[in-house]
């Protein structure tokens, strides 16, 4: 039976890299793929880099109680992880990683306990993060700050993760969630 590993991160804290050096390390993982009720786009295929279901489906699967954590980002625009593939992977052996937000993260691991680690990345500072919000080039000043105040609330939840790792040093950061995670499989 496989374990679970929940990552969860302020946008910009580098959480992605993390994921995807773990991802080429030979520990055996497999990527959890998130439900959406939102339309593909561009080349997303259905069951690869999302599970795309209409808002009435995500509403019934809701109800029917398929879902280990989902949230309602605006109106009808639902995101989610199904219980049933991680169950799956998890049979198989397979260890499941989640990228997910904070709430997402304390949910899962509520629901998998001492099967679950829940790792939280953290920028070295809020400042920090937003330099490297602003070095991306991709979002808005409006939306920078918008993340930013969304980082200061998510850092809240840090003290309720098993791990906090602060990557204010890339190469450190990747030695460190390697050993934590090793440790835990």
């Amino acid at each position: 039976m496989g374990k679970v590993l929940i990552f969860s991160a302020p946008s910009g804290s580098g959480k992605s890299t993390l994921i995807n050096y773990l991802l080429t390390q030979n520990l055996n993982l497999a990527f959890s793929i998130s439900a959406t009720s939102r339309a593909p786009r561009g080349e997303e295929v259905h069951g690869k880099e999302y599970y795309f279901l209409t808002p009435d489906e995500f509403k019934t699967r809701i109800e029917d109680g398929h879902f280990l954590e989902h949230e309602e980002v605006y109106e009808n625009c639902f995101y989610g992880t199904l219980k049933a593939p991680v169950e799956d992977l998890l049979q198989e052996g397979k260890n499941v990683v989640f990228d997910v937000d904070v709430i997402g993260g304390v949910n899962i691991k509520k629901h998998f306990g001492n099967r679950a680690l829940a790792i939280f990345v953290q920028p070295p500072s809020v400042e920090e993060l937003r330099k490297r919000l602003t070095g991306r080039g991709t979002d808005t000043p409006e939306v920078i700050e918008k993340r930013i105040r969304k980082a200061e609330f998510e850092l809240g939840f840090a003290n309720q993760f098993d791990a906090i790792i602060v990557n204010d040093d890339l190469e450190k950061a990747k030695a460190e969630i390697l050993k934590v995670v090793k440790e835990f499989i």
